[in-house]
């Protein structure tokens, strides 16, 4: 059986047990109980998830991604991570995961959109500063075999439905459309068939905002 690793913020929480109960008999999908938030947050921990959720070294993949919270802007200031330092940090991740998990292939997800203009002034993330990040994340991958998941060209074009508030999508068809594209990613790269999936079994009331419980 495959085995999977899930690391993210709370883009990732709205989908990791999305794509857990797809899997459920033909991959073992982890991923840490908590928002990994920022990449120095990852750098730190990362390694410690691993050890508490007993991963294993035997780790087929690990889809990952760092970059709203680098990118958040609080009382009008700068991000919160400098845009060269994103990068180096991106870099980073890439090495320090590939040591935790040297036989893994590994996925990067891009930061997703969000609704500009709603956010609150002192606690701002906007799309203009997603996308430059989002543009040296790939740059700092560059000439690696990380798979890049476009995440922010899919959720750029959901209608507001999608949407459970600016910044996420812990709605039915969010979480579906979400969830659907990592699920084609992973069993792409890992030659898991679509009848290996199982996406009969969604549940949307264990998707909700309610039921998930977190965010920002």
């Amino acid at each position: 059986m495959k085995k999977i690793v899930l690391i993210g913020d709370s883009i990732r929480m709205g989908y990791d047990k999305y794509v857990k109960d797809a899997l459920a008999g033909s991959a073992e999908v982890f991923y840490p109980s908590e928002n990994c938030m920022f990449t120095e947050y990852i750098l730190r921990f990362a390694h410690e998830w691993k050890a508490k959720g007993a991963w294993g070294d035997d780790v087929d993949l690990v889809h990952w991604n760092a970059g709203l919270w680098d990118a958040l802007e609080l009382f009008g200031d700068e991000p919160l991570s400098s845009l060269s330092y994103y990068g180096e940090a991106i870099a980073r991740i890439d090495r320090r995961l590939r040591m935790l998990f040297p036989g893994a292939k590994m996925v990067f997800a891009t930061s997703t959109n969000l609704k500009d203009g709603v956010s609150k002034p002192d606690f701002t993330i906007r799309n203009c500063v997603v996308e430059k990040f989002n543009e040296e994340a790939v740059r700092a991958l560059s000439g690696t075999d990380t798979v890049i998941n476009d995440l922010y060209s899919l959720t750029a074009t959901f209608p507001d439905s999608y949407r459970s508030d600016w910044a996420h999508f812990y709605t039915p068809r969010g979480t579906e459309t979400v969830g659907g594209k990592v699920l084609s990613v992973i069993s792409g790269l890992l030659g898991i068939t679509p009848e290996e999936i199982n996406i009969e079994s969604f549940n949307p009331e264990s998707y909700s905002q309610t039921a998930i419980g977190i965010g920002y």
